[in-house]
């Protein structure tokens, strides 16, 4: 018995020091689409998101790194068309707790600026353009499953963040704060070189 838990914690701590000092390259892609109808008109919205991260494994449970998120949304309505494109780079911690070979939680904490661009079209000729400035800040729990070799599948089911826009032309100052467990589901994947 003791030569079985002596194998099983080597075992488990050269899992663990196997990925110190590893590079991190992982990511989302996202896509939503929503259609709402009333009476006579019909809404319809969809949102394309490409969000990669890139990081150094410096302990064997600390990860810091850059991240990128780009979105673009299309909303049409009766009488108006919109068109959205955001932008997001910053930094991340990443904090790894190793369950077993197989699964690891772990919570990561991005910090970074963001941009916005709205182009709102009133008719097929004219429209209004829109740009924003401000930050962000979030804190994202998730669940690892190493397939093989560090390679593997990332799931979350929402976080907790704040963010603020300041847009141009005197227009609105708008921050957001936001605890969407539950609210989200998100797929990622994640390979550790």
């Amino acid at each position: 018995m003791k030569k079985i838990l002596v194998m099983a914690a080597l075992a488990i701590c050269s899992f663990a020091n196997a990925q110190k000092g590893t590079i991190l390259v992982g990511g989302n892609i996202g896509y939503t689409s929503e259609k709402s109808e009333f009476r006579f008109s019909e809404d319809k919205a969809s949102t394309f998101t490409f969000s990669p991260k890139v990081g150094y494994q410096f302990h064997e449970n600390w990860t810091v790194g850059g991240e990128l998120s780009l979105s673009t949304s299309d909303v049409d309505n009766a009488d108006v068309k919109r068109k959205d494109n955001k932008f997001r780079t910053g930094g991340f911690v990443r904090y790894t707790k190793s369950l077993s070979q197989t699964f690891s939680v772990f919570a990561d904490m991005g910090v970074g600026f963001q941009t916005e661009k709205n182009k709102i079209y009133t008719n097929a000729n004219n429209y209004v353009r829109y740009k924003g400035d401000g930050a962000y800040v979030d804190v994202t729990p998730a669940l690892f499953i190493n397939m093989k070799k560090g390679f593997g599948l990332n799931f979350s089911i929402g976080g907790l963040g704040y963010e603020t826009l300041s847009f141009d032309d005197n227009g609105e100052d708008y921050s957001n704060f936001y605890f969407n467990f539950g609210k989200t589901f998100n797929i990622g994947i994640s390979k550790n070189f």
